[in-house]
């Protein structure tokens, strides 16, 4: 028996709608520029972090607009100082589909270079901890923190521990991005990997998204600063962080 012709075109329709879901589906990336404004973040002999984190969320952000399969947000887009929780906020109040935090790190041992990538939670090493507290100072800058972040004080250690009990619902697909992160940084940087870890982040506590911070480099590192203030550096790095985020949404991954 034959179908009708309207029938057919009906499934046509149907198969057309379909493929055209699919080839205009696009994530939302809200990236953040850490620090900003008055707060310079880590310095090195040259560079300060909030300049060399604007220039490579830039620099990701234009990789994002040329792609079909992302839409993207900055939560900052010059040297503005923008409050931590106002972060997150920009990406919830957007229904983002991830979150990217864009920092330079810094440690006493100058040798100490390469990068990591955190999602929320516990920190389980000291130097973790040194650095989530080193991040979460900003908030010293800001008026009213303590009623903001419900008395948080970020240079207590005691505080940590009881904000490591804090869950976040999107743990395990935050750890897959900063896994992809760090191995597409190796690959396109060849600079080593110091691993995907976990720890307070304020900037991710409120998100609900997949949302990780990324620590790209050392500043206190004289090779390594230069690099990350390289043009070179920055377009590698930010190569990295898009193709880690292309490769996990085409995966499928949840």
């Amino acid at each position: 028996m034959r179908t009708s012709w309207p029938l057919w075109f009906g499934l046509l329709l149907v198969w057309v709608s379909g493929a055209s879901f699919r080839v205009l589906k696009s994530y939302l990336v809200v990236v953040d520029a850490g620090h900003g404004g008055k707060d310079p973040g880590a310095s090195g002999k040259v560079y300060k972090e909030k300049d060399i984190t604007l220039a490579v969320a830039r620099r990701l952000a234009a990789l994002l607009e040329k792609d079909p399969h992302f839409r993207v947000r900055l939560t900052r887009d010059d040297d503005t100082f923008v409050e931590l929780n106002r972060r997150a906020d920009t990406a919830n109040k957007l229904h983002a589909d991830f979150f990217v935090s864009i920092h330079c790190n810094a440690n006493p041992k100058k040798d100490v270079h390469g990068s990591e990538t955190y999602a929320l939670g516990e920190h389980k090493s000291q130097e973790n901890l040194s650095v989530v507290m080193r991040e979460n100072s900003a908030i010293l800058l800001e008026e009213g923190y303590k009623r903001t972040y419900n008395g948080f004080d970020p240079n207590s250690e005691e505080a940590y521990i009881l904000f490591s009990l804090v869950q976040h619902a999107f743990l395990k697909q935050s750890l897959r991005l900063a896994r992809r992160i760090e191995d597409s940084m190796v690959q396109r940087t060849q600079r080593p990997s110091r691993g995907v870890r976990q720890a307070g982040f304020l900037v991710l506590w409120r998100t609900s998204m997949p949302a990780v911070l990324c620590e790209i480099g050392f500043l206190s590192n004289p090779q390594e600063e230069k690099y990350l203030a390289s043009e070179a550096g920055q377009e590698h790095i930010a190569q990295a962080i898009y193709e880690a985020l292309r490769q996990y949404t085409a995966s499928g991954e949840k």
